[in-house]
């Protein structure tokens, strides 16, 4: 060896070293997401008619977010905050993505040009696997830091025997479409024994995101005499999307919802027993949450965001459940009341895991580690909102929506009126704090360059239709 090669290679060594200890010294981490999920349909968070005991057990033995909030009620633009930490006017997927834009021939990049915590990650030394559902586009490529990739392109489809891409290859399977996602997502983990580096496993389950075609009878069985008392019983909201207006009040619709969601619970109960039998459970980070909320009766309304005609951001369509789980590390028992967005996962992940990112003034999240090592950070409860022309803050008692001007806005004292049943938006007594969270909304849209709302289609180039007043309202 040349003496120039040799002292080359004998100075790069000790920081190749150092970066390879470090990246052993890091947890693993299995991010579970479920699809059209509100934090009230478990058990951990009060709904007695839950059957949902793997979850609520990651909820008893960690940290469990009461206040955990979607940045946009609808799932490819709320995906696409979680990996990026951007808002929709920033990271420009302002609504789902239909099939042209997300996984046919012409699919648009959306990722390209916005880091993604898991290209960090990956630069760490983590070793990254993904089962399940991206809809963010390019759905059938690995992309971004990973290299195990399962999934089904698009938003949604059948329950059963469903053809997933896998790592590049068409595989039919049989069965339950829920039970197949932990199976790929347990055998990336296989893959993982006996290897050096720590792994991150995103699982975005497609449940309970509708079709409601198919639930297996075990997971059925549990809700047959149920009374459905977390389904709430009031009169159809006037701006129901009519699509969905035939679950009101259907018990068959709250039967097919709830074993979904305990066909999620069951496969939970999979994966930890995985990493019990695997020896790194200890040493392996569980975060449960969703990429959005759901009405499943609340306001009137069944659906998200787009379950009614204009957009709606009730709490019910934006709360998420939040558990972040790991043994000896997050202590057990935790309710924490810091409000907390899905923009603020980036910087909380890598904070978590001791990985450094640069600075990035479009990045608007900030990190909640603190809560999980028992600190106290000092907290600001302000959170805000964007599904295309609809814009939303909310603070500890107070909501304002801001919708263009063919639509109503909204304003609620969400400590007299938790609800959200009577709109201030035209009380003279409220006129100047409205006045003022606007303008706090405007310099925060403002700040990561959004235009004004009334231009927020500029924002994207995705396929859009029917967003005109006259075109929805005929």
């Amino acid at each position: 060896m040349k003496r120039r090669s040799f002292l080359s290679t004998a100075v790069a060594a000790p920081f190749v070293v150092t970066e390879s200890r470090a990246a052993a010294r890091r947890p693993n981490v299995v991010m579970i997401m479920t699809d059209d999920h509100g934090a009230w349909t478990l058990g951990a968070y009060g709904c007695r008619d839950a059957r949902t005991p793997n979850i609520d057990a990651l909820a008893s033995g960690g940290a469990r977010f009461d206040r955990a909030f979607a940045c946009t009620p609808v799932c490819s633009p709320s995906r696409m905050t979680w990996i990026t930490g951007r808002v929709p006017s920033t990271h420009r997927v302002q609504d789902w993505l239909r099939p042209e834009d997300s996984f046919a021939a012409n699919s648009h990049k959306w990722l390209d040009g916005h880091p993604t915590y898991s290209e960090h990650l990956q630069a760490a030394g983590y070793t990254l696997g993904m089962s399940g559902k991206w809809h963010m586009g390019d759905d059938h490529i690995a992309q971004k830091g990973f290299s195990y990739w399962a999934t089904i392109p698009g938003g949604g489809g059948p329950y059963k025997d469903q053809e997933f891409v896998v790592n590049g290859s068409k595989v039919k399977t049989t069965g339950f479409k829920t039970d197949r996602v932990a199976d790929f997502g347990m055998e990336f983990l296989d893959k993982q024994r006996g290897k050096g580096n720590p792994f991150y496993l995103l699982m975005p389950f497609y449940a309970p995101h509708t079709p409601f075609d198919y639930q297996p009878d075990e997971y059925r069985k549990p809700f047959e005499n149920s009374s459905y008392a977390c389904y709430p019983d009031v009169p159809m909201h006037p701006w129901q999307n009519r699509g969905l207006s035939k679950h009101h009040g259907n018990r068959a619709s709250f039967l097919a919802y709830s074993a979904l969601i305990r066909g999620v619970d069951q496969n939970v109960g999979r994966i930890v027993k995985k990493l019990d039998e695997m020896g790194v459970r200890e040493n392996t980070l569980i975060v449960f949450s969703a990429d959005q909320g759901w009405n499943a009766g609340h306001h009137g309304v069944w659906g998200k965001g787009n379950g009614t005609w204009p957009f709606n951001m009730y709490d019910e369509s934006i709360r998420v459940p939040l558990i972040w789980n790991q043994p000896g590390r997050i202590k057990a028992g935790q309710q924490l009341r810091a409000m907390v967005s899905s923009y603020d996962y980036f910087p909380t992940i890598l904070d978590y895991t001791g990985v450094k990112a640069p600075a990035d003034p479009k990045r608007v999240g900030r990190s909640y580690a603190g809560f999980l090592r028992g600190q106290n950070p000092k907290w600001r409860n302000r959170l805000f909102f964007e599904y295309a022309y609809t814009r939303g803050m909310r603070t500890e008692n107070l909501k304002l929506i801001q919708r263009t001007k063919n639509w109503p806005s909204e304003f609620y004292d969400l400590e007299a009126d938790p609800g959200e049943k009577v709109n201030k938006i035209d009380d003279p007594a409220q006129k100047k704090q409205i006045e003022t969270m606007r303008a706090e909304m405007g310099r925060f849209f403002g700040q990561v360059g959004a235009p004004d709302i009334e231009e927020w289609q500029s924002t994207t180039h995705q396929k859009l239709t029917g967003y005109t007043a006259v075109e929805r309202r005929n």
